[in-house]
């Protein structure tokens, strides 16, 4: 016997789950809520609306149809917000540029994509200048720019954002159209080969907008964003649609609130000024705020803020939670939309004092609603919740990519036996906490033990004189593989540590029993910076190389 379908009334509306109807609750909670763009723009809701019926006039106006694509070269903005709603909502699809690539990506991106329409902020032309020639696709740029520029004096533009939107009407009678209907793409900022092209449907950002939101305000320890909140990303929007919580915020109705290009300074200033409550980034971004001579001016109490990307350290977060920042861990990837955990607290462990509540905050976290996560063995067998038995991470959610654009194979391998498998290598403790241990390319196979690169990290930023610092393997021909750390020393202690002195620190860890001898580095390397990936992680593709020719260079 077979399950029973529902009876469909002919008349009846099936109510698909487009993206316009993350704008109906705002506009009747709180149409007035205010949405900034830095010290330049401020407008409501009702505003935001009618911006968004104007650009996609504009755009259809332009030749813009369903199915087409729509690129996108900004910083974070309100004209970002009013894409992530006016494209999809007409059927098109909005390709999140990465403006941090490379020209040569960037080029290679637009033209995977197949972008029918470009919009690009006037700090970009350059670049543009770079690759117009090799263009394939793109039929129409729009300019954008904060000083209300003509673009009349640009040859082949067809028009300045704002006087598009000024010369259109506000009025937009957005279609219904199949829930399944790609909205958005983007490319992942790999450090290996071309970006590869992730993609997804107006349901599943319906669905991770909604699990999210529920994720973030349903449970008692974990309430941390709601429509009294002031919001401001600080992960870039271009990046998985900023983890998605512009969508969030709007469906909230919250105010929001958009830096522009990430300025230490600014940003901190616009904490204060706006009264921000709410944001997210990656670690480096933290680090850069809390080492800004500006953050000792400014009030930060109260500033909730999700890290991800990469892993967050307990120094680092334990300095943040000395200003009053509620710092917590989220846990995705590009091909995830991206959020599939976050590090809340259960009510239990409120009455836990700081030292032990920092490390559920440094945790991967625990899944949000709808999200099937486990940890798998070699053979894809999924592992015990024993805060012990490590494995590849693979998941399933309503909201995942299905596949990478034009690339069947790698996307068979994405999905091998129907999980997504994330490449992060981890553990989940009795209480469900997943904790990501490192990069299955990132692990050290050294003395017969892997030794994870992400442990080590965190032991080093704990050492009161370490800034930034960052962990590689290094080949070795009797160990197979050695530890090399790198280091960026605090101001006040350039010239005051050693090499002896890092490696002490570590046999500290070794003698309590908390790593193994052989994860005490060989090489400490002290550095002015370190290398990053364009969304800020640190990139260990480069570190690599840079550590081999440091080896050589020593042999």
């Amino acid at each position: 016997m077979s399950v029973r379908l529902i009876r469909k009334t002919a008349s009846a509306y099936e109510y698909p789950l487009l993206i316009k109807r993350l704008l109906q609750t705002p506009l009747t909670y709180s149409p007035k809520q205010e949405i900034v763009y830095r010290e330049l723009v401020r407008y409501d809701y009702e505003t935001l609306n009618q911006r968004i019926g104007r650009l996609a006039n504009a755009l259809k106006a332009l030749g813009v149809q369903q199915g087409d694509t729509v690129g996108m070269m900004d910083w974070d903005s309100h004209r970002y917000l009013e894409c992530f709603f006016a494209v999809p909502m007409m059927g098109a699809v909005l390709h999140t540029i990465n403006v941090r690539l490379s020209p040569e990506q960037i080029l290679y991106t637009i033209n995977h994509a197949e972008d029918d329409v470009l919009l690009i902020n006037g700090e970009f032309l350059p670049v543009l200048d770079q690759i117009k020639d090799q263009i394939e696709t793109v039929k129409k740029i729009i300019l954008i720019t904060d000083e209300g520029k003509s673009a009349d004096a640009l040859p082949g533009f067809a028009g300045e954002y704002e006087a598009l939107l000024a010369g259109s009407d506000e009025e937009y009678d957005f279609p219904d159209f199949d829930e399944n209907a790609m909205a958005t793409t983007f490319y992942t900022t790999g450090t290996t080969g071309l970006p590869k092209g992730v993609y997804f449907s107006h349901r599943q950002l319906m669905l991770h907008t909604l699990a999210v939101l529920a994720g973030l305000t349903g449970y008692t320890a974990g309430r941390r964003f709601g429509a009294d909140d002031v919001y401001m990303p600080l992960t870039p929007m271009f990046h998985v649609h900023a983890w998605g919580l512009p969508y969030v915020a709007t469906l909230l109705g919250a105010k929001q609130v958009y830096p522009g290009r990430y300025i230490p300074e600014n940003i901190l200033k616009l904490v204060e000024k706006e009264k921000v409550t709410f944001s997210h980034c990656v670690p480096t971004i933290l680090h850069m705020l809390l080492n800004s001579p500006v953050i000792k001016e400014v009030n930060v109490s109260g500033w909730k803020v999700i890290i991800g990307g990469s892993a967050l350290s307990k120094g680092l977060c334990k300095y943040a939670q000395e200003l009053g920042i509620d710092t917590f861990t989220g846990y995705g990837m590009s091909e995830t939309c991206p959020i599939l955990t976050l590090a809340n607290l259960k009510p239990h462990m409120l009455e836990w004092d700081a030292e032990e509540q920092i490390k559920i905050r440094c945790r991967t976290g625990i899944p949000i609603p709808l999200v099937d996560l486990r940890t798998v063995g070699m053979g894809g067998e999924p592992l015990p919740k024993d805060g012990v038995s490590t494995g590849e991470v693979a998941v399933r959610a309503p909201w995942l990519t299905q596949g990478y654009l034009k690339e069947t194979e790698r996307s068979e391998e994405l999905w091998s036996d129907g999980w997504l498998h994330t490449g992060d290598v981890g553990f989940i403790d009795p209480e469900g906490y997943l904790q990501v241990t490192d990069r299955i390319k990132d692990v050290i196979k050294t003395g017969g033990e892997w030794i994870s690169s992400l442990q080590l990290e965190d032991i080093l930023t704990s050492h009161e004189g370490v800034s930034e610092c960052a962990v590689v393997g290094v080949p070795d021909e009797k160990w197979g593989e050695r530890p090399l750390a790198f280091v960026v020393l605090k101001e006040d202690y350039k010239d005051k540590v050693t090499q002896e002195d890092i490696k002490n620190f570590f046999m500290g860890y070794v003698d309590r029993g908390v790593i193994s001898k052989w994860g005490v580095p060989n090489r400490i390397c002290f550095t002015d910076s370190i290398a990053k990936t364009s969304v800020g992680k640190l990139n260990k593709r480069v570190l690599r190389k840079t550590a081999l020719e440091h080896v050589q260079e020593q042999a």
